[in-house]
């Protein structure tokens, strides 16, 4: 599956939320969508999704569009997970897993081996089987966003989609979540996958693509996005370089000079200000 967008442009209310983004995904890769809060990276994994549309631009499917492929075929070829990791009711987490299945399925078609096959895959892949009699509110967030994960990966569709899925996890299911991930991609599959831990985008995305105001400001492999003046700009950070066992990594330290410049000065214009009468 590839996924291929034009001078993809967003308007939310007031905000262009996305202007003229470019974007690739292909088969066999990881691409990372970084930015800093407000920078895009949702609505533009919503309308590769098409679960949006765009106000200008276009986006392709293996060169076709939406309409082309059909709501039913494009449900099978990709895979989406929101953020918002949330479930208001009572589901069964072995059910809401099984919603996964669903696209491949003809209407009260019953759920076959190959659906149950896939559903304990994915369940195992996330380190959910424990869960699966709890309910979806008895559960912590952390563990809600690995059972919606599973319900993404049970769809087995070639293309994953993936909205900040390890921001409530612990250390190690975020690991256990990207190596996930990485092993996709690995055998066939591609991810898009939104991240604000800079250290994992590094470590296992093949591409990252880094918003900023609604605008690509830099795509490439790893080394060439996480540069010092990028990172300065989008997020106004300064990071920490180093490497283990082959691997570069960053992490975010210190307020940008330059941010921390400006904040000086705004602060000496305000105390110069003549006081109101």
């Amino acid at each position: 599956m590839r996924i291929e967008a034009q001078g993809i442009s967003v308007r939310l209310g007031s905000v262009d939320a996305l202007q003229g983004v470019d974007f690739v995904a292909e088969a066999g890769e990881i691409v990372g969508l970084i930015g800093p809060n407000g920078s895009g990276k949702t609505t533009l994994l919503r309308t590769l999704a098409n679960l949006r549309p765009s106000d200008r631009g276009r986006v392709r499917y293996e060169g076709r569009s939406a309409a082309e492929v059909g709501a039913a075929e494009l449900s099978r070829q990709i895979a989406y997970l929101a953020q918002s990791g949330e479930a208001h009711w009572p589901m069964r987490v072995e059910a809401l897993v099984a919603l996964g299945r669903l696209p491949h399925r003809r209407r009260f078609q019953r759920s076959a081996a190959a659906d149950r096959a896939a559903i304990e895959r994915a369940m195992l892949a996330t380190d959910i089987v424990s869960l699966r009699e709890r309910t979806m509110t008895q559960i912590s967030g952390g563990e809600r966003m690995r059972v919606l994960l599973a319900r993404a990966l049970a769809v087995e569709a070639p293309m994953l989609l993936a909205d900040e899925p390890v921001a409530a996890l612990d250390p190690l299911h975020q690991l256990q979540v990207m190596d996930l991930l990485r092993k996709k991609a690995a055998a066939g599959g591609g991810v898009v996958v939104v991240l604000h831990d800079l250290a994992l985008a590094a470590r296992f995305c093949d591409r990252l693509v880094l918003l900023d105001g609604g605008r690509v400001l830099a795509a490439g492999d790893p080394a060439a996005v996480l540069t010092d003046d990028h990172l300065a700009t989008a997020f106004g950070v300064e990071v920490v370089r180093g490497e283990h066992q082959g691997a570069a990594f960053v992490v975010p330290w210190a307020p940008s000079e330059k941010l921390a410049g400006f904040a000086d000065e705004q602060a000496t214009n305000d105390n110069n200000k003549e006081p109101r009468p």
